[in-house]
């Protein structure tokens, strides 16, 4: 299985009553294909997995496979933060048709390199689909050196696949001393976008928001048409970091222009979380207002 392109990172939507909103990730899932979507991702930072339960957590999953209907690849992020119950969620991704599955670490800032290693190695152990693991010490606070990276790829074949985490030296840098042995994307909403394929990434997990654009940009680049896919990014590269200031931001902000171009209505939010501000507010109509309603199927 060949594993590329921009993913993007499906929004938890919740209605006025603070449950998941079944319609909402419905018209979020067809609108994501419609929009040249090589895959969809959902379970990470941006899907809220640390305001999600366990069931809720499953429910996403198994609503986001019900509306691809096999029309592109399904990542899920597997969370949980004991052994036990990341090899319950491999198991559940794997019996529900998940295409790969992404580990994210348990966050014990204390933990050894060789600890996390361990513990991703007896996780992947049970799985029957391809792993990859999410290295975000910037936004998890644990993470993985590119040696430890290494050892991984050696003791656990079944992780093919690096969701990374950073700026474009990082990138660079991991591409030059890993990339060897995975597939590797970055994160980050796509800010590095351009220089993640000049690196040679197979892709982005971005957010929602902007996903047409980015899968244009990715189909143009690999099309040889580099002029055009630069020009592209350099228009929306404002908007993206403006929305990647921080997690909380994006989950404030990014959601909520993800949701007016979806035609959603008004966003309610899962506490704890940012409240949104007027003045960012107009900043993000600003940097958007040329953006149209997301296509629909």
């Amino acid at each position: 299985m060949k594993v590329f392109g921009i993913y993007p990172m499906l929004y938890s939507f919740f209605t006025r009553d603070n449950v998941l909103d079944r319609n909402a990730h419905r018209k979020q899932v067809n609108a994501t294909i419609a929009a040249g979507s090589h895959g969809i991702a959902v379970g990470g930072l941006a899907s809220e997995c640390n305001k999600l339960s366990t069931e809720e957590k499953r429910q996403l999953l198994e609503w986001t496979l019900e509306d691809t209907a096999g029309r592109v690849p399904v990542s899920v992020t597997l969370t949980d933060n004991t052994l036990s119950g990341q090899q319950s969620a491999i198991s559940h991704a794997c019996e529900v048709g998940a295409t790969w599955g992404v580990l994210q670490p348990p966050p014990v800032r204390g933990a050894t390199t060789n600890e996390l290693v361990d513990f991703f190695c007896q996780a992947a152990s049970t799985s029957k689909i391809p792993l990859g693991i999410q290295n975000a010490p910037e936004y998890i606070g644990i993470g993985l050196d590119n040696q430890a990276m290494l050892d991984l790829a050696e003791r656990a074949p079944r992780i093919k696949i690096l969701k990374a985490e950073g700026p474009s030296p990082y990138i660079s840098r991991l591409m030059e001393e890993v990339g060897h042995q995975f597939t590797v994307f970055n994160g980050r909403n796509g800010v590095e976008l351009i220089d993640n394929l000049r690196a040679g990434c197979a892709g982005t997990i971005p957010g929602v928001e902007c996903c047409d654009v980015q899968a244009n940009i990715f189909d143009l680049w690999h099309a040889g048409d580099v002029t055009g896919a630069t020009d592209h990014f350099k228009q929306v590269l404002p908007l993206l970091s403006f929305l990647m200031l921080t997690v909380d931001h994006l989950l404030c902000y990014g959601k909520r222009l993800a949701a007016r171009r979806l035609q959603l209505g008004p966003v309610y939010d899962r506490g704890p979380s940012l409240p949104p501000d007027p003045a960012n507010l107009a900043t993000l109509d600003f940097w958007s207002n040329t953006l149209e309603p997301l296509p629909e199927n």
